[in-house]
């Protein structure tokens, strides 16, 4: 008998329906203002939150409750205002303000009841638009990234040349985006220029017989694959930073060749995610050149030998340290501030990766009793006005921040000391983060308050709601009961959108719900055709139920088509579009496909119930 399923396929439909309420229901229940209390590589012991209870309690601060999740404590509070407060007089406990290691950020915790919360179901992301924050547009010194590379290379062609037995004079130069080696002799220019070009691929070398020069140029492909490195380990830099700073759901990526896009919903410390995002702070390691004498000899004008550079203390004193690195900034795997125990001042902690381990050990077994110093070094990039025009003012920092006696072989773990304590947190924060490759520059900052976001979820919610009732509407007294039908199947289909973004854990932001939208719009279409279909069946003279069984079977392919291909266009916009458009994109997607789900096989189901068995003389369509 025609339009009857099998119980099976009404038992999937129950099962799908159930599973997608219960998966959309944590949405319902909307967020608290919180605060977020972690500790590095550990976890919030039940003493440490009973000790912040304690304190908050007796500064008067009503907290909606306080838990342990995951190894962190969680404040839940009752709005906004307390919870700022909240959070700067949890950062000025003394506990907490010595040891850089805790984080405590504002966030916006989900109000979801803990039997959602067992069984993982959770609510959707808000994006910035509708949490508010803080959105950044950072540009990449590329200029920086390409002369790190040659500088680079000017080490290592100094260290093959001496290790190759190679002799040339005037030492190694960067002239005018060249690499520059000045030889005696032809021979030597020959030799090195044929030993150089199977050493060092990223360069094009050519010879100047007139005046005994070989000139490196960096290939085309060796300046795109510079770029690319220098952008990518920008990102994943700042992902790390970002977590440091304790953020839920950021969006760090890239935009174009040079720039980067970061979001941090709920921030509202501008000033330091700012700070955290643009430092170019890294650190190197270098032996000592000569005696105290001969450092000032050379700062008051005398002689700087070739192998050696001119460095200040803090205290403004000089210092000359071999050309030569040690380790550098990129080779430390982990750092994190303490207190020296013998002198009980500040210090960072410095764990460095295999690399850097094998030369830092070499090094100082074989300079036992010799110095090192460690030198800071911080590039800023500041757009000024000056008379109208923009000009980027860059500024870079190098000094050094401690001399020590190597005492005894040491290669994975040391400390740094010399510091104030401000300065070891934000060191060994941004050393832990990874150094970026090359600075950056804050080309563009946005913030959404958090009143505003609220607006945003208000006007969106009311944009679906209208729209939605609307078309609710149409259906009923157009179609009247297979309307009613369709309706049913439009509202799981909302549900259904709602339970996959859940389950997926996505961001909902202004496009997304505008995706929404427009599906609720176009979700009805599949009906429309089918209950047109069904309606010129019947015209033709046949019979309700062979009417029913022609509409949904002739109209399916027509459906498919048009889904098909806006899915396609989906697909296309999630591809090539940015952060807004992907969200539209992935929203339209699985409205797409829910509604594919609800409007052919859900109205089927309901319609067979209905209708289906029966001797009908007539429809209500």
């Amino acid at each position: 008998m025609i339009n009857q399923y099998p119980l099976w396929k009404y038992l999937l439909l129950v099962c799908v329906l159930v599973v997608g309420a219960v998966l959309a229901l944590p949405n319902i229940y909307g967020e608290d203002p919180s605060v977020l209390v972690s500790l590095r590589n550990q976890q919030i012991s039940v003493e440490t939150q009973q000790k912040v209870n304690e304190l908050l309690q007796n500064a008067s601060i009503q907290t909606k409750s306080s838990e342990l999740k995951d190894g962190k404590l969680l404040i839940r509070l009752p709005s906004e205002e307390v919870q700022l407060k909240t959070s700067d007089l949890v950062k000025s406990f003394d506990f907490i303000k010595r040891n850089s290691n805790y984080t405590v950020a504002v966030n916006l915790a989900p109000a979801t009841p803990k039997w959602l919360q067992t069984i993982h179901a959770l609510p959707m992301y808000l994006g910035l638009d509708l949490r508010g924050g803080v959105h950044f547009l950072l540009e990449v010194d590329m200029k920086s990234a390409i002369n790190r590379l040659e500088t680079d290379l000017v080490s290592e062609m100094s260290v093959f040349m001496r290790d190759e037995k190679i002799r040339y004079s005037g030492g190694i130069k960067r002239e005018n985006d060249s690499i520059v080696i000045q030889f005696k002799n032809i021979e030597s220019m020959e030799q090195a220029r044929s030993k150089l070009k199977s050493q060092f691929k990223a360069l094009e070398f050519t010879s100047n017989e007139s005046s005994l020069k070989v000139i490196g140029k960096l290939t085309d492909k060796a300046l795109r694959d510079e770029r690319r490195s220098a952008i990518q380990q920008n990102v994943t830099t700042l992902r790390n930073r970002v977590n440091e700073l304790g953020v839920a759901e950021p969006v760090i990526q890239q935009q174009g060749e040079d720039r980067i896009v970061v979001q941090l919903p709920g921030v509202q410390d501008t000033t330091r995610a700012k700070d955290i995002l643009g430092r170019t702070a890294t650190l190197e390691f270098r032996l000592t050149e000569g005696t105290s004498a001969d450092w000032y000899s050379a700062a008051n004008g005398g002689r700087v030998p070739l192998n050696a550079k001119l460095y200040r203390q803090r205290n403004g004193d000089p210092v000359l340290l071999k050309r030569r690195l040690v380790v550098t900034g990129d080779q430390i795997n982990d750092a994190s501030s303490t207190i020296d125990t013998q002198s009980g001042t500040p210090a960072v902690s410095v764990r460095l990766d295999s690399k850097g381990a094998k030369k830092m050990g070499k090094t100082t077994q074989e300079n036992i009793k010799k110095q090192m110093a460690v030198v800071f070094i911080e590039t800023k990039v500041v757009t000024k006005i000056v008379d109208g025009v923009e000009i980027k003012d860059r500024s870079r920092t190098e000094e050094v921040i401690n001399i020590a006696t190597i005492q005894g072989v040491f290669s994975k773990q040391f400390q740094i000391t010399g510091l104030e304590s401000f300065e070891a947190r934000d060191l060994a924060l941004l050393l832990r983060a990874g150094a970026l490759k090359t600075p950056v520059e804050i080309v563009e900052e946005r913030t959404v308050g958090p009143s505003l976001g609220k607006d945003n979820i208000k006007q969106g919610y009311q944009s679906v709601l209208i729209g939605f009732s609307l078309v609710l509407l149409f259906m009923a007294v157009y179609y009247r009961g297979f309307g009613l039908i369709a309706n049913v199947a439009l509202t799981a289909n909302l549900v259904l959108i709602t339970a996959v973004l859940s389950f997926l854990q996505a961001t909902l932001t202004l496009p997304g719900i505008a995706g929404i939208v427009l599906t609720v719009g176009m979700a009805v279409d599949a009906n429309v055709l089918i209950f047109e279909r069904i309606r010129e069946e019947l015209r033709i003279g046949n019979s309700p139920q062979a009417s029913i069984h022609a509409g949904y079977e002739k109209a399916f392919s027509t459906i498919a088509d048009a889904n098909v291909t806006t899915f396609i266009a989906a697909i296309v916009l999630f591809s090539l579009g940015t952060g807004p458009i992907k969200g539209f994109a992935i929203t339209l997607s699985i409205g797409i496909a829910t509604s594919m789900f609800t409007a052919i096989m859900g109205t089927r189901a309901l319609v067979n119930l209905i209708y289906g068995g029966r001797n009908l003389k007539k429809l209500s369509i």
